[in-house]
């Protein structure tokens, strides 16, 4: 009884026709259904954005931007991109091209800006001109600043266009500062929704109102060294001047590197949990999705955290992972022609995993995993060409950009 309980409070949680689901027991299929092909190879590749005549534009997390040929190979360097602090899991981060571009040819990028006490997640946007086998950034403009800056991973960084182009929406990773994540006036443990210039979108929950005074804050250790000493105060966790909860669509994330929507309409976000608890979530307005309050996970120093049960006024995952996947990335797949049975279906790469995880949505707020495959290599990324073939990044220097295509 107390299972079916449990349950019944999940779906009504989540507000899906599918309940919640552990996929981090799925075993890897016995073989795979598609052929790899390793086509070129980059220091530290991170994302991968078509433009519309299938070129490619691949990220370098040490700092370069590459223009590659629909059929992976390395044409040139873009020139003019910015300088970033490159250091543990910080550096350039995404590439995403303009639901405009036809019009303007722009782009956009999240990276690690340096600052004189490490580095701070930016959103930029710049006109992408191409001459030939030249490539260049001009009119580069800083959006979004994250402020102050500070040492620390998990930025997040994945941008995802509305269904109508008119805005954005950006992960903001807690940057292992944990409580941030929950404090309104901060944007470390958020998803934003913006304009495409980078102002707060006005149909935010908070859009119009100011954040509150900024005051230190004390974190929770991060090691078990420091669990067995004081707590630490962070010197960075401090509330900008440009920072209100006006941006703020939802909130309560810890490493958030996938977001997407699907081709219903429904944006969707997937995460690192700490030790177990990995998730996949649906993102709705104004919801709360409890980190660091609650996790499927524990904390590495073996300090356990509540599980999501424990608080219903919190937002479950449609899908979590004990043990973990690592995820890397989430897409959704539309190719009608390629591989017409995946039609609809996201994929999620996995990088501790070396795999790569179909999964099934039902278009109202549930979802359920398929199948996961083990490729052999950490996948960062995995994206949809426009010809409906897969490629595939892997975390690796050198990491090589794999072409995905059916058997």
């Amino acid at each position: 009884m107390k299972l079916a309980q449990t349950a019944l409070l999940f779906i009504l949680a989540s507000g899906a026709g599918w309940a919640q689901t552990n996929a981090g027991e799925l075993k890897p299929e016995a073989g795979l259904p598609f052929t790899m092909t390793t086509v070129s190879t980059f220091e530290l590749p991170w994302r991968i954005a078509f433009l519309p005549d299938g070129r490619m534009l691949v990220t370098e997390k040490i700092g370069p931007i590459w223009l590659v040929s629909k059929d992976g190979e390395k044409i040139a360097t873009v020139g003019n991109t910015p300088p970033v602090y490159w250091q543990g899991q910080s550096g350039m981060f995404g590439v995403f091209v303009s639901p405009k571009y036809a019009s303007d040819q722009s782009i956009y990028l999240t990276y690690s800006e340096p600052g004189d006490y490490g580095g701070g997640l930016a959103l930029a946007r710049a006109k992408l001109t191409i001459n030939g086998n030249n490539a260049r950034l001009q009119n580069f403009e800083v959006l979004w600043h994250q402020m102050p800056k500070g040492k620390g991973g998990q930025e997040g960084a994945q941008v995802a266009f509305a269904p109508d182009g008119n805005s954005l929406f950006m992960t903001v990773g807690d940057r292992m500062r944990f409580t941030p994540a929950q404090d309104p006036n901060q944007p470390e443990g958020k998803v934003l929704h913006l304009t495409l210039d980078g102002k707060p979108a006005p149909d935010n929950p908070n859009f119009g109102k100011t954040g509150a005074a900024s005051i230190p804050l004390i974190d929770p250790p991060t090691d078990t060294e420091a669990a067995k000493n004081a707590k630490v105060v962070s010197t960075y966790n401090f509330a900008g001047p440009n920072l209100t909860p006006a941006e703020t669509w939802a909130s309560g994330f810890r490493t958030p590197y996938g977001l997407a929507f699907s081709p219903s309409g429904e944006l969707w976000e997937v995460e690192h949990g700490p030790r177990g608890g990995d998730e996949l979530n649906h993102i709705e307005k104004g919801k709360n999705y409890g980190w660091p309050l609650v996790s499927f996970g524990n904390n590495y120093n073996g300090v356990p955290i509540p599980k999501p049960d424990s608080r219903p006024d919190l937002a479950m995952p449609a899908i979590y992972w004990v043990p973990v996947i690592a995820p890397g990335n989430l897409m959704f797949y539309t190719g009608k022609q390629t591989f017409p049975q995946w039609d609809g279906n996201g994929f999620i790469s996995g990088l501790g995993t070396t795999s790569l995880n179909r999964i099934i949505f039902d278009g109202h707020g549930g979802a359920k995993p398929a199948e996961r495959w083990n490729v052999g290599k950490r996948i960062r990324d995995v994206e949809e060409a426009p010809d409906g073939s897969l490629w595939l990044l892997e975390d690796a220097n050198p990491g090589a950009l794999i072409h995905v295509t059916p058997k």
